[in-house]
């Protein structure tokens, strides 16, 4: 039997299952926090684009961590909500605002950012495609921060090769984005990978997502695949986790 992708499930469907948990991807407040260490000033007058930003949890790190104000996109409208709330809960909405918009599809003026940042999600458009696109909405000197996910090896098996090949048919290596980065018109400043906690406490949570949804979605045979296409993501990871995982890449626009 041919093994379902992700790819092949509703988008609503997706975006009702993560809205829920407080990550929709592999990271964490520390690694948010590393990664803006590389990152020039951020004075009270820089503006920062949270793209693909799901319900936030990067967005309040960023807003907590800098002096920025930041405009949070996604195309996920329950998302947006749920970033504004917790924005209005942490007395941060002077600071960061939540709109609906696809990245591909920028509501942005040219040269309006110091820094765009992009947690797991710069595969929705592609990496070349997202970093070429997003450049001219960066101000000179502006900075590009992504997670991506990429093989830390040039050879792995077949059965893990498949699966992100379904998912992101663009994965490559490390050395091969680093190429991606500079082609596009950026000098790399940092590129490092996010630890196996990061996983770990992205697949917890969903333990009980999972139960929840099936019994909210009872004899629905498409939440019930769901549900199995993200266990066997964890499972995947269990067993191949030397292959692969997320990567933060950081550059300056040229």
């Amino acid at each position: 039997m041919e093994e379902i992708t992700i790819h092949e499930f509703d988008f609503s469907l997706i975006n009702e299952y993560f809205s829920e948990l407080e990550r929709q991807g592999p990271g964490s407040p520390k690694e948010t926090i590393r990664a803006l260490g590389f990152i020039g000033n951020l004075s009270n007058k820089a503006r920062i684009a949270d793209l693909g930003c799901g319900t936030g949890a990067q967005t309040m790190v960023l807003a907590q961590n800098t002096e920025a104000t930041i405009t949070a996109l996604d195309l996920y409208a329950g998302s947006i909500d749920k970033l504004n709330a917790t924005a209005e809960k942490l007395g941060l909405l002077n600071k960061v605002k939540g709109i609906v918009g696809s990245m591909d599809d920028l509501p942005f003026r040219n040269d309006e950012f110091d820094l765009i940042w992009s947690e797991g999600a710069i595969a929705n458009i592609g990496f070349e495609n997202g970093l070429n696109y997003w450049k001219k909405f960066l101000k000179k000197d502006g900075y590009v921060a992504v997670t991506y996910e990429s093989w830390f090896t040039n050879e792995r098996p077949i059965e893990i090769e498949k699966w992100w090949k379904d998912a992101v048919p663009e994965i490559s290596t490390i050395a091969h984005n680093i190429s991606i980065m500079q082609k596009t018109g950026y000098i790399p400043v940092a590129v490092f990978t996010l630890p196996e906690s990061c996983w770990i406490d992205y697949f917890i949570p969903q333990k009980a997502r999972q139960k929840e949804f099936l019994k909210k979605h009872a004899g629905n045979k498409t939440v019930e695949n769901l549900i199995a296409f993200m266990r066997r993501e964890a499972d995947l990871y269990s067993k191949y986790k030397q292959y692969y995982g997320y990567v933060f890449y950081i550059g300056k626009k040229i």
